[in-house]
C-alpha cells in the first residue's frame, strides 16, 4: 500500500472525536468520509460532511452538492471522478447538531491532525475551490467575512476560487449578490472545464 492508500486508511480509522460526537444531540459515531487520489487536479475544500453524507459515505450527496455541481459545471460522474477531483473538508466527519438542530463546526483537531498530510499527497492540484469560511481561513490564511473574500475572487483566480456555501440557506445571499452568478461562475466553470480535459 502506497503513502496515499495508507493515509486514507489511517483517516478512515480515526476516532479522535468519538467522545465529542457521542456528546452531541445526534450522539453519533465517527465516520470519516475520505475522497481523494494523488492525481486530482481540482480540490473542493469544504467545511464538514452533513448528516446525509454521514449516511451515504460520499461527499455532497445532498441538495448543496447539486447546487455546487451546477456552479462548477460538472456532471455527477465528473464530480465523483477521484482521479481528477478531490473533496477534502476541514473536518472529515459529520460534527453533529447542537440542541437547536444547527450544524456544529468541524473540530479543529481534525484539520490539525490530517490536513497537511493530505495536501502533501495532492501535488497535482491546480485549482482550489474553497467552500465557506472554515476552508477559506485555512487555505488563504486570512480571517475575513465570506462575502468579502468571494467578492475579491479575482485576487486569487485562476488557482483559487472562494465560494459561499451552496446551502439553500444562502439563496437570499445569491439574490443580493447577482455578480456571483454573472461574473464569477463563468470564469470558474471555464477553469474547471480546462482542468477536466
Amino acid at each position: 500500500m502506497g503513502g496515499s492508500g495508507q493515509l486514507k486508511t489511517q483517516i478512515r480509522n480515526c476516532r479522535i472525536c468519538a467522545e465529542r460526537f457521542a456528546a452531541t444531540a445526534t450522539a453519533h459515531a465517527p465516520r470519516p468520509v475520505v475522497w481523494f487520489r494523488p492525481t486530482a487536479r481540482i480540490l473542493i475544500a469544504g467545511q464538514a460532511p452533513g448528516a446525509r453524507v454521514h449516511g451515504s459515505g460520499r461527499p455532497f450527496t445532498d441538495p448543496s452538492g447539486d447546487r455546487l455541481r451546477a456552479w462548477l459545471g460538472l456532471t455527477e460522474a465528473e464530480f465523483y471522478d477521484k482521479d481528477r477531483v478531490a473533496v477534502v473538508p476541514m473536518g472529515f466527519c459529520f460534527p453533529g447538531y447542537n440542541d437547536k438542530k444547527a450544524d456544529l463546526p468541524p473540530p479543529a483537531v481534525c484539520s490539525r491532525t490530517w490536513h497537511h498530510l493530505v495536501m502533501a499527497e495532492l501535488p497535482g492540484v491546480r485549482l482550489k475551490v474553497l467552500v465557506g469560511a472554515h476552508a477559506q481561513r485555512y487555505h488563504l490564511g486570512v480571517k475575513a467575512p465570506v462575502t468579502e473574500l468571494v467578492r475579491g475572487w479575482r485576487d486569487h483566480a485562476p488557482q483559487v476560487f472562494p465560494l459561499p456555501h451552496p446551502s439553500w440557506r444562502n439563496t437570499a445571499w445569491l439574490k443580493k449578490n447577482p455578480w456571483f452568478e454573472a461574473e464569477l461562475l463563468p470564469v470558474l466553470q471555464a477553469r474547471v472545464k480546462e482542468l477536466m480535459r
